[in-house]
């Protein structure tokens, strides 16, 4: 069996395979194209989960902000564990760093659809922009009044 129809065959056997490849220093023998694409995705994979935590972090916060009468405890575990997994993305790989405002920017209309549905208020009741600067929504502690 080839190395290519491993890939498709049996993703777990050519993981290892080309891991010992690599480490035996046997270069020439990788099948470089699907290793070069599986890295590629993960990358990738690492810059969706920023967004998505961003979104859901951005969607907490405003609906802290808008609907100061339904704020609760489940809110607050949301929003810690939110920043808690984007320090670790940033921890893993700090050159997602300068990616945040661009995603930030990205996500926030998204947010907002996700906080209108959620508590019955109107988008245009939300900022058109993101209110809140990223070291702001990334602290510890920090919530908007």
């Amino acid at each position: 069996m080839s190395i290519s129809a491993d890939y498709d065959q049996d993703f777990f056997a050519w993981i290892t395979h080309n891991v010992q490849l690599l480490r035996s220093g046997r270069l020439s023998e990788l099948d470089a194209e699907h290793v070069a694409e599986e890295l590629e995705s993960m990358g990738k994979r690492d810059l969706r989960q920023l967004r998505s935590r961003l979104q859901v972090l951005i969607m907490h916060l405003l609906k802290w902000e808008h609907q100061p009468d339904k704020r609760g405890p489940s809110w607050l575990r949301t929003i810690d564990h939110q920043r808690d997994e984007i320090e670790a993305l940033l921890l893993d790989s700090p050159s997602l760093r300068p990616r945040l405002a661009e995603a930030s920017a990205q996500i926030y209309a998204k947010a907002v659809r996700d906080a209108a549905r959620e508590t019955g208020l109107a988008e245009d009741a939300f900022p058109h922009g993101c209110p809140y600067e990223l070291d702001d929504m990334l602290a510890a502690g920090f919530l908007p009044d």
